[in-house]
Protein backbone atom coordinates (compact mmCIF):
# COMPACT_ATOMS: atom_id res chain seq x y z
CA UNK A 1 0.00 0.00 0.00
CA UNK A 2 1.50 3.29 -1.12
CA UNK A 3 1.80 5.78 1.72
CA UNK A 4 3.21 9.24 2.32
CA UNK A 5 3.36 10.60 5.84
CA UNK A 6 4.35 14.20 6.58
CA UNK A 7 5.85 15.35 9.85
CA UNK A 8 7.78 18.28 11.27
CA UNK A 9 5.10 20.93 11.29
CA UNK A 10 4.39 23.15 14.25
CA UNK A 11 4.26 26.68 15.58
CA UNK A 12 7.22 28.93 14.82
CA UNK A 13 7.88 32.65 15.10
CA UNK A 14 8.39 34.80 12.02
CA UNK A 15 11.93 34.47 10.81
CA UNK A 16 12.23 30.98 12.21
CA UNK A 17 12.82 27.64 10.51
CA UNK A 18 11.16 24.26 10.22
CA UNK A 19 12.11 21.10 8.41
CA UNK A 20 9.27 19.04 7.06
CA UNK A 21 9.75 15.35 6.33
CA UNK A 22 7.80 13.09 4.03
CA UNK A 23 8.22 9.40 4.81
CA UNK A 24 7.24 7.15 1.94
CA UNK A 25 6.48 3.44 1.80
CA UNK A 26 4.86 0.87 -0.45
CA UNK A 27 6.53 2.04 -3.64
CA UNK A 28 9.97 2.59 -5.16
CA UNK A 29 10.69 6.23 -4.50
CA UNK A 30 13.36 6.34 -7.24
CA UNK A 31 10.61 6.25 -9.87
CA UNK A 32 8.60 9.16 -8.51
CA UNK A 33 8.78 12.90 -8.63
CA UNK A 34 7.72 14.45 -5.34
CA UNK A 35 5.97 17.74 -4.73
CA UNK A 36 5.24 19.81 -1.66
CA UNK A 37 1.97 21.72 -1.59
CA UNK A 38 0.20 23.89 0.92
CA UNK A 39 -3.31 25.06 1.57
CA UNK A 40 -4.30 27.91 3.84
CA UNK A 41 -7.85 28.39 5.10
CA UNK A 42 -10.04 29.85 2.38
CA UNK A 43 -7.33 29.59 -0.25
CA UNK A 44 -6.62 27.22 -3.09
CA UNK A 45 -3.96 24.55 -2.85
CA UNK A 46 -0.61 25.97 -3.90
CA UNK A 47 2.43 24.20 -5.29
CA UNK A 48 5.44 25.08 -3.15
CA UNK A 49 8.24 22.97 -4.58
CA UNK A 50 9.00 19.76 -6.41
CA UNK A 51 11.98 17.52 -7.05
CA UNK A 52 12.63 15.00 -9.80
CA UNK A 53 12.97 11.27 -9.17
CA UNK A 54 16.77 11.37 -9.06
CA UNK A 55 16.90 14.64 -7.16
CA UNK A 56 18.75 16.29 -10.01
CA UNK A 57 16.28 19.10 -10.58
CA UNK A 58 13.89 21.06 -8.45
CA UNK A 59 11.41 23.89 -8.79
CA UNK A 60 10.08 26.48 -6.37
CA UNK A 61 7.16 28.85 -6.22
CA UNK A 62 8.27 32.46 -6.45
CA UNK A 63 6.86 33.09 -2.97
CA UNK A 64 9.33 30.65 -1.36
CA UNK A 65 12.34 30.88 -3.68
CA UNK A 66 15.50 31.52 -1.70
CA UNK A 67 13.85 30.54 1.59
CA UNK A 68 12.80 26.90 1.08
CA UNK A 69 14.96 23.98 -0.01
CA UNK A 70 13.66 20.60 -1.15
CA UNK A 71 15.79 17.47 -0.96
CA UNK A 72 15.38 13.72 -1.00
CA UNK A 73 17.15 10.58 0.17
CA UNK A 74 15.90 7.71 -1.97
CA UNK A 75 17.85 5.16 0.05
CA UNK A 76 15.89 6.18 3.14
CA UNK A 77 12.60 6.71 1.28
CA UNK A 78 12.47 10.27 2.56
CA UNK A 79 11.82 13.71 1.10
CA UNK A 80 12.42 16.94 2.99
CA UNK A 81 11.44 20.57 2.83
CA UNK A 82 13.71 22.94 4.73
CA UNK A 83 11.87 26.17 5.41
CA UNK A 84 13.84 29.20 6.55
CA UNK A 85 12.92 32.84 7.12
CA UNK A 86 9.33 31.83 7.65
CA UNK A 87 6.63 34.43 7.29
CA UNK A 88 3.04 34.52 8.59
CA UNK A 89 1.94 34.05 4.97
CA UNK A 90 3.53 30.60 5.04
CA UNK A 91 0.91 29.40 7.52
CA UNK A 92 -0.93 26.46 5.96
CA UNK A 93 -1.31 22.71 5.95
CA UNK A 94 1.61 21.27 4.00
CA UNK A 95 1.27 18.11 1.93
CA UNK A 96 3.71 15.94 0.05
CA UNK A 97 2.59 14.09 -3.05
CA UNK A 98 4.04 11.56 -5.48
CA UNK A 99 3.91 11.45 -9.28
CA UNK A 100 5.05 8.30 -11.12
CA UNK A 101 7.34 9.99 -13.63
CA UNK A 102 11.09 10.05 -14.25
CA UNK A 103 13.17 13.15 -14.88
CA UNK A 104 10.40 15.67 -14.45
CA UNK A 105 8.41 17.30 -11.68
CA UNK A 106 5.54 19.75 -11.52
CA UNK A 107 4.15 22.18 -8.99
CA UNK A 108 0.65 21.59 -10.37
CA UNK A 109 -1.32 19.55 -7.86
CA UNK A 110 -3.46 18.00 -10.59
CA UNK A 111 -0.51 15.96 -11.84
CA UNK A 112 -0.06 14.04 -8.59
CA UNK A 113 -1.69 10.73 -7.84
CA UNK A 114 -0.76 10.03 -4.23
CA UNK A 115 -0.99 12.33 -1.23
CA UNK A 116 -0.12 12.42 2.42
CA UNK A 117 -2.48 13.58 5.13
CA UNK A 118 -0.72 16.90 5.72
CA UNK A 119 1.07 18.65 8.56
CA UNK A 120 0.13 22.03 10.00
CA UNK A 121 2.63 24.89 9.87
CA UNK A 122 1.76 28.03 11.80
CA UNK A 123 3.98 31.10 11.69
CA UNK A 124 2.99 33.57 14.36
CA UNK A 125 4.47 35.69 17.12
Amino acid sequence: QLQLVESGGGLVQPGGSLRLSCATSGFTLNYYGIGWFRQAPGKEREGVSCITSSGGRSKYADSVKGRFTISRDNAKNMVYLQMDSLEPEDTAIYYCAADNILGYCSTSWAEYDYWGQGTQVTVSS
